[in-house]
């Protein structure tokens, strides 16, 4: 292998265990002597463009071991979209640090940035082993059973969701009604995590809405309706990027876009909330956790850390071994006992397209998930929450 030096960056929203990934890369670079020095790109690729860069080898052996369990991205992101001059300028700054191995921690955007710098390098005739290390929490990578970072979010969600749930539930007598708003653009598996903490059918959420399933408002105060009258008081797992019959979003508060033209969802829960107040004439909370869902490390979850530093680890064992234009994926080895081997996939067949929930997770009427999604997403969070007590509520007999 070509000797050489080292750039990590981060890109796109941050995630619990982002910080894994890139301890991954770092640690294993440490070890070989094809790698001289580690750098770290300050703010995603625009750290590269703005040659802001800094010496991880002058960081201590503690600080790496701390950033493991530190949620943020360590060395901060970007959303920036390259122009073609800008690739040029990328591989000017990689030649005059003489930069050989790059690596770009990030989802969908990130991947096919990661393709286009390493076909400019290739262009150019310059020796370069590109590595993308995925990450997101809106696990929508494609070829890849998940994501580092899903996890992670899908297990405060589902705390969060089943929490809020039994506090809206005691509370039926005067507000019925708790609507609660999830990341998703296109894609609804962290909304769909909602459900891994739910033992019964009386538990919360008691209706799942996803990007994936057109509905209207009509039909979601006619379902809120509907299991009010079931269970005295329901609560709404929501994804931010649903949408009506016509595919577009049901509503977004803000019409603004990032820079690579998606649109900037958020406020649905707001609105619906006071939908539910005027037309159906019910007392409604809104909940929108919004950054929280992906950045707390107190719900991290155990086996989401553990893949997402592997993934960081092996995309430079990869490199090393000669790969390059590559995404290191997570597939699902067979047996009883959960476990994800790395592989490589081709940058190509990830960038630009995004993995939805698939029609088997998806309950038949639209607001419901099923039981294949739960098999799938509960090794992901850890296993099953701690269970829950309701009281028997035994009546005792009226005297007056």
């Amino acid at each position: 292998m070509v000797k050489g030096n080292l750039i990590v960056s981060q890109s796109g929203g941050p995630t619990a265990v982002i910080n894994c990934s890139l301890v991954g890369v770092v640690q294993e670079a440490f070890k070989h002597e094809e790698i001289g020095e580690v750098y770290g790109a300050l703010y995603g690729i625009e750290g590269v463009l703005d040659e802001n860069l800094i010496d991880f080898r002058r960081e201590s052996a503690e600080t790496l071991d701390l950033l493991r369990t530190t949620p943020g991205s360590a060395l901060g992101m970007s959303r920036r979209k390259l122009t073609e001059d800008d690739y040029g300028r990328v591989l000017d700054v990689f030649k005059a640090h003489n930069v050989r191995y790059f690596f770009y921690i990030g989802g969908n955007d990130s991947m096919d940035t990661s393709n286009k710098v390493s076909k400019a390098a290739l262009e150019r005739g310059y020796e370069l082993y590109v590595v993308g290390v995925p990450k997101t929490v809106d696990n929508d990578l494609v070829a890849t059973d998940h994501c580092p970072g899903y996890g992670s979010a899908a297990r405060f969600v589902a705390n969060t969701v089943r929490d809020t749930g039994f506090d809206t539930e005691s509370g039926y007598l005067s507000t019925p009604v708790k609507i609660v708003e999830m990341m998703g653009r296109h894609a609804g598996w962290v909304t769909a995590a909602a459900v891994l903490g739910k033992e019964s059918e009386i538990d919360p959420p008691h209706l799942v809405y996803i990007p994936e399933r057109r509905t209207s408002v009509e039909q979601i105060l006619t379902d809120i309706a509907e299991a009010h009258k079931k269970y005295g008081g329901v609560v709404v797992a929501l994804s931010e990027g649903v949408v009506g019959p016509d595919g577009k979003p049901l509503m977004t508060a803000v019409q603004a876009m990032d820079a690579f033209g998606h649109i900037q969802l958020g406020g649905v829960s707001v609105w619906l909330a006071q939908k539910v107040k005027d037309e159906l004439g019910l007392k409604c909370r809104f909940e929108k956790p919004d950054t929280m869902q992906r950045s707390s490390i107190l719900m991290a979850s155990a086996i989401d850390q553990e893949e997402a530093y592997r993934v960081g680890r092996d995309a430079v064992r990869f490199a090393l071994e000669g790969h390059t234009d590559c995404m290191v994926a997570l597939r699902r080895d067979e047996g009883p006992a959960y476990h994800c081997s790395t592989v490589r996939v081709p940058l190509a067949e990830v960038a630009n397209r995004e993995k939805l929930l698939p029609d088997e997770m998806i309950g038949a009427d639209g607001h419901s998930i099923t039981s294949a999604f739960v098999e799938y997403a509960l090794p992901l969070i850890g296993g099953r929450l701690m269970p829950y007590a309701r009281l028997a509520r035994h009546a005792v007999p009226k005297k007056l």
